[in-house]
């Protein structure tokens, strides 16, 4: 049996229902047979325990992080609410209070 990936999030995790393919990660539907979804591809950032970030969700800092140009750091165990995801190296916007907006990596990051 050949290895499906998702064609979203690139996951190898997926199983057979009926006529297509789902992903087990990020709920996916799809045909293998079919040209490339590229087009429609939806962003999918992962935490560091691989669980699907989402805009909106509360996240927890999990490593004290140095913050350029700022007086302090961001403390282990750091709550951030309201996340906004996007497609860059730092894909996490949020707003701190004593920092303002900021833009952290998700590697970095638990979601709640």
């Amino acid at each position: 049996m050949t290895e499906v990936k998702c064609p979203l999030c690139e996951c190898v995790y997926t199983y057979e229902l009926d006529d297509q393919f789902v992903c087990c990660e990020c709920d996916h539907k799809f045909d293998p047979n079919a040209k490339e979804e590229k087009e429609s591809k939806v962003l999918v950032v992962k935490d560091c325990n691989g669980t699907i970030l989402t805009d909106g969700d509360s996240v927890t800092i999990i490593k004290t992080l140095k913050v350029k140009g700022a007086n302090a750091d961001l403390k282990v165990g750091m709550k951030v609410k309201n996340i906004r995801l996007k497609d860059s190296d730092h894909n996490i916007d949020c707003r701190l209070e004593g920092f303002g907006a900021i833009s952290l990596k998700s590697e970095f990051v638990k979601k709640n």
